[in-house]
């Protein structure tokens, strides 16, 4: 429980699911890259950035641990789809500048998304 003189923590936390995507879901260096340009995309602090190839033509798990919270990636090129989990806190980051810097990284062909409002002292985000 807060009280008023504490501050609201603002949260985001936007998951998105891309379908259809036509570029290597496989392709390593991509994710990175991916990631690199969402993250500032959305004016966040990379701490961190770990990448897991699990082998030619199979997926990619890619975390950036942020100053600000995490981005993460699962891919399955065999699907031509990418699960996305995108969290930052404060208002001035632009979570939905991120989201797209991915979709122009992996050019899906439908994008499903939901943000979450996380965090203590705020109302729930509208969609």
């Amino acid at each position: 429980m807060t009280d008023s003189a504490t501050p609201p923590y603002d949260g985001r936390h936007l998951l998105a699911d891309f379908h259809g995507c036509t570029v290597r879901l496989d392709d390593a260096a991509l994710v990175e890259r991916a990631l690199r340009e969402a993250v500032a995309a959305a004016g966040a602090t990379i701490l961190d950035l770990n990448l897991h190839h699990f082998g030619k033509g199979q997926g990619v798990t890619g975390v950036a641990l942020l100053a600000e919270s995490h981005m993460s990636i699962h891919t399955w090129p065999e699907h031509g789809y990418a699960a996305l989990d995108l969290f930052l806190c404060g208002h001035r980051h632009d979570i939905d500048a991120a989201l797209r810097a991915l979709a122009d990284a992996f050019e899906p062909t439908e994008v499903r998304k939901q943000t979450i409002a996380r965090g203590y002292g705020v109302a729930p985000l509208a969609e």
